[in-house]
C-alpha cells in the first residue's frame, strides 16, 4: 500500500521534505513503518526519539496502518 508520511520539525529536515510516500505492506504496523523509514533516513536513529501519529493520535508500535490512515512524524521537542 502506498502511504504519506508528513514530517515535522527536524524530520522535515531529514526527509527533505514536509512529507515523504512510502510503500508498505498491507497493514504493516507502526514498527514495520519506523523501520523502513530509519533504513531510507538513517538520520532518524539520530534523535532520542521520534513518535509516529496515526489519524491525529500517538501510536503504539504495534498498532496496524491502513491505505487510508493520515501518518505523521513527530520529532522529540524542547521547551523552556
Amino acid at each position: 500500500m502506498k502511504i504519506k508520511v508528513l514530517a515535522f520539525g527536524i524530520a522535515k529536515d531529514i526527509f527533505g521534505n514536509s512529507s515523504v510516500n512510502m510503500e508498505l505492506a498491507n497493514d504493516a504496523l507502526v514498527c514495520n513503518l519506523k523501520y523502513t523509514l530509519e533504513q531510507q533516513y538513517p538520520r532518524l536513529k539520530q534523535l532520542s526519539s521520534y513518535m509516529v501519529a496515526v489519524n491525529n493520535e500517538y501510536a503504539l508500535a504495534e498498532d496496524t496502518i491502513h491505505a487510508t490512515d493520515e501518518i505523521a512524524i513527530i520529532p522529540p521537542v524542547s521547551g523552556g
